[in-house]
């Protein structure tokens, strides 16, 4: 068998439009085909609808313990932006690969699977766990049914590597989302008599003004963490639906909104401030027009921070993988935060840079992607090194 190539086992990748809406069932066959050829078998975790997988193989002997390579399958959508490439077919043109996935994070799912010939081909110190989720992009969903039955085996990973685009910069912490929803329910009228509604729109308004100065208490500098950009912890409204007519006074209007948290914030307590604020000064209000008046929050999704210690064993093994120990933080969110809270210490690093994940045109270059396939084989040469 002719060695594979990440380049050609990318463009493979991009080829399935793994939009986190869909299914990814065709590119999770495709890799548990291709860790087959090599002898390795594939355990697949269906969602409850089995119309999405994530996908967890061991290389070597499975004793326990060992390191785990994790990245998600799924990608945003395409709908909307302007490419002047096929998203989903892999093009190629000065030194950089473009298509949706190719940074964020197919291009390492590409070099991971490159590496599997290489890492087989000597006996392993420890055993090299592949972890390949869906639906990372809304909730980190995929990774939580593999982790459940980590935590089941008596010698679970030790370390994780995540594979989130970092320009291979080591990274050890990154913030934590939570995402909510804000449903008020109030009373419609006619508009010329909009005293005798309860107008839902303008009480949701009253509440997200409220996030709004519980965000910039948050932004205070005693509040700070310089490791981090922005370095504090932010509160956005991203999404607002309400009204049917401008002669009716709205009954509904629903808002979401996100709490992204320092390690160590809970973002709990935003909702409960939130909430709180909305017994008191809102709802009271509302009912007073209308007694079925109502303010309804719910979860949509959550995931932990990371901070795992620059001085621990996970952070030195990264450097000694990276060559470097300029350790940083990103912005975004990954697993990882799920992966530590499981026991298993967690670092990020990976080819690309999320300046060009989410948006038209998306790319990784070759050197980032020959970086990486650096990496891994450096990986392998430790791991197949007698020990020191």
């Amino acid at each position: 068998m002719n060695e594979p190539r990440s380049r050609d086992l990318l463009a493979a990748l991009v080829g399935f439009a793994t939009v986190s809406r869909d299914s990814n069932l065709a590119l999770i066959d495709f890799i548990a085909q291709y860790l087959a050829g090599y002898g390795v078998q594939a355990e697949l975790l269906y969602n409850e609808a089995r119309s999405k997988a994530s996908l967890f193989a061991t290389l070597g002997n499975d004793s326990g313990g060992g390191i785990v390579l994790s990245g998600h399958t799924d990608v945003v959508p395409v709908d909307g932006q302007t490419w002047t490439v096929e998203p989903f077919c892999l093009s190629e043109a000065d030194g950089r690969l473009y298509g949706r996935g190719t940074a964020d994070m197919k291009g390492f799912i590409a070099c991971v699977l490159a590496a599997v010939p290489r890492l087989l081909s000597k006996p392993l110190r420890q055993p090299v766990h592949l972890a390949f989720s869906y639906d990372e992009e809304v909730g980190c969903l995929g990774v939580r049914p593999m982790l459940d039955a980590l935590r089941q085996r008596p010698n679970p990973p030790r370390l994780c590597l995540i594979g989130e685009p970092t320009e291979l910069k080591p990274v050890l912490g990154h913030k934590g989302k939570l995402a909510m929803r804000c449903q008020v329910s109030g009373a419609a009228c006619h508009s010329a008599y909009a005293p005798q509604g309860v107008n839902a729109i303008e009480y949701a308004a009253r509440l997200i003004n409220q996030l709004g100065e519980i965000g910039q208490r948050l932004a205070e500098p005693a509040l700070h963490d310089t490791r981090f950009e922005p370095p504090f912890s932010t509160v956005q409204t991203g999404l607002i639906h309400g009204g049917r007519a401008l002669n009716i006074v709205p009954a509904e209007c629903t808002f979401d909104f996100e709490v992204r948290t320092l390690p160590g914030f809970d973002p709990q307590s935003v909702v409960d401030e939130l909430h709180a604020y909305a017994e008191r000064e809102v709802l009271p209000r509302m009912r007073a027009v209308s007694a079925a008046s109502d303010i309804e929050l719910q979860p949509l999704s959550a995931y932990p921070g990371l901070a795992t210690a620059a001085d621990s064993e996970a952070a030195q093994w990264l450097a000694r993988l990276c060559g470097s120990d300029a350790f940083t933080t990103v912005a975004f969110g990954t697993e990882g935060g799920l992966f530590d809270a499981a026991g298993i210490a967690t670092v990020v690093c990976g080819p690309g840079s999320m300046d060009q994940g989410h948006k038209p045109d998306e790319f990784v270059s070759l050197d980032q992607l020959d970086g990486c396939d650096a990496m891994l084989a450096r990986l392998a040469d430790y791991l197949q090194a007698e020990p020191s």
